[in-house]
């Protein structure tokens, strides 16, 4: 299979942006500014569960959310990194890698469906892809 065949699910397309691609994963940012939230995406076609992965997509995904937990703490210096995997609105395999902050508004329950989704000003969302990207790339 190639990345040809990769497909993001348009709920996703719809509520992030790209920052870029490490060698097995798409790496998007949320567009919500009230939390710093990465998200993975496996480039592998029809992709539900973290099972489905090949065993060495699997290692990678595993050293490629490591990562992403580092590039987290690097750009917001949270109080704690949520990682998660739940597919439970959007089938696609995608990891959720979340900064929380004490005082952040869903803290300390998950930031799932609570209050609106408010979209980063364009610039600051322009600066943080250049931030995450550039700290993507030093990994």
């Amino acid at each position: 299979m190639s990345d040809s065949d990769f497909t993001l699910d348009p709920r996703l397309a719809a509520d992030t942006v790209e920052v870029g691609d490490l060698t097995l994963c798409r790496v998007l940012l949320m567009d919500d500014a009230r939390f710093p939230w990465l998200i993975l995406v496996p480039r592998r076609p029809d992709l539900v569960e973290i099972t489905d992965l090949s065993e060495p997509d699997a290692q990678a995904l595993w050293q490629e959310t490591r990562i992403a937990v580092g590039v987290m703490q690097a750009l917001s210096r949270p109080d704690k990194v949520n990682v998660g995997a739940l597919g439970n609105v959007v089938a696609q395999l995608h990891v959720h890698v979340v900064g929380r902050f004490r005082s952040d508004p869903a803290w300390p329950g998950p930031v799932w469906g609570v209050g609106t989704r408010t979209p980063y000003p364009l610039h600051a969302r322009a600066q943080l892809i250049e931030r995450a990207g550039a700290l993507f790339s030093a990994a």
